[in-house]
């Protein structure tokens, strides 16, 4: 193998065409290359590298091979580059340099990724279950600053396709458009009626259609609650009271203004202390799946996925 890097069974590809990723060598090639050239020695920059000596010869030779010139000269004293190689290390280290900077700059984007969360999350899921998330989330990632947007199901999917959330959790039966999804829990709606309601002294299960011919205290149009229920019972009677938070229809039932069909997650503490009463009903099925979402073909990544993981652990 002579100095000038042309003799050997290294050929030169003049005018080679096609791919860059095809003619340049890999970035561990170039860093075990300049660890050569710093070294001295294949056997010691295979053992700084932590790779085995046949497996750097190997790659040495293939990145010969690749770049048709002779790089490295081996002999019982240790290896040493010739001119060719020395020209490549020049390059390489420049190379290396570019691809650390990238990765610092790759690094920054994860850590300002990782420095906010943005979720926006329907009422019933907003209100009783992500506190519990966010705490645990909070104790891997004291760092991260989480904003929390409490809305309608309607009103999460648009936040999360605008771009201002990164995941989202609603309480539908579908999963709207734009959306990818996981169930992350189950839940059942119940109907619900202060003590002194009429329906409180029911000896018999209420039927479910006089629960829909019933007006009763309602989520507004868009949210996923109401949307279980107006599917469920085939339609609903006009309103008697129309709001916007599980919270502002928990007490309008508990004043005694009329029935309500609440999440069994939102009425716990309620139905224990006989501030409310649950009324059976027969004919329908008022479960439903609580479930995380994101836009399609973006899966959560950073805090977000870790959130996730949380809702399904």
């Amino acid at each position: 193998m002579g100095r000038d890097g042309t003799a050997g069974t290294a050929h030169a590809q003049p005018g080679a065409t096609g791919p860059l990723a095809h003619r340049v060598p890999d970035l561990g090639a170039l860093e075990l290359l300049l660890a050569v050239a710093r070294l001295g020695s294949l056997g010691a920059a295979a053992r700084e590298l932590g790779i085995t000596q046949p497996a750097a010869s190997s790659r040495i030779r293939s990145m010969e091979r690749q770049l048709g010139v002779a790089l490295v000269d081996r002999s019982p004293r240790g290896s040493r580059l010739t001119d060719a190689g020395a020209l490549v290390t020049d390059w390489a280290r420049r190379i290396v340099e570019a691809a650390q900077a990238f990765d610092a700059g790759a690094q920054a984007l994860r850590d300002r990724r990782d420095s906010r969360l943005r979720v926006a999350a329907s009422m019933t899921i907003a209100e009783y279950l992500l506190p519990g998330w966010l705490v645990a989330l909070r104790a891997g990632r004291p760092d991260t600053a989480v904003s929390l947007h409490a809305g309608n199901s309607a009103a999460v999917a648009e936040r999360l396709l605008s771009g201002e959330a990164d995941l989202g959790f609603v309480e539908g039966l579908t999963v709207p458009a734009g959306l990818d999804s996981a169930v992350i829990a189950n839940d059942h709606l119940i109907v619900v009626v202060a003590p002194g309601h009429v329906w409180a002294r029911r000896r018999r299960a209420l039927a479910a259609a006089e629960l829909a011919s019933t007006p009763l205290i309602l989520r507004e149009k868009g949210s996923g609650t109401r949307q279980v229920l107006d599917t469920a019972l085939g339609g609903l009677a006009r309103p008697l009271i129309e709001l916007s938070s599980t919270t502002a229809v928990k007490a309008a039932a508990v004043s005694g203004a009329g029935p309500a069909v609440l999440s069994e997650l939102a009425v716990g503490e309620e139905l224990a202390l006989r501030r409310l009463v649950a009324i059976p009903v027969e004919g329908v099925s008022l479960a439903r799946d609580l479930r995380a979402v994101w836009p399609t073909g973006h899966r959560p990544t950073g805090p977000a996925r870790e959130l996730l993981s949380l809702t399904q652990g």
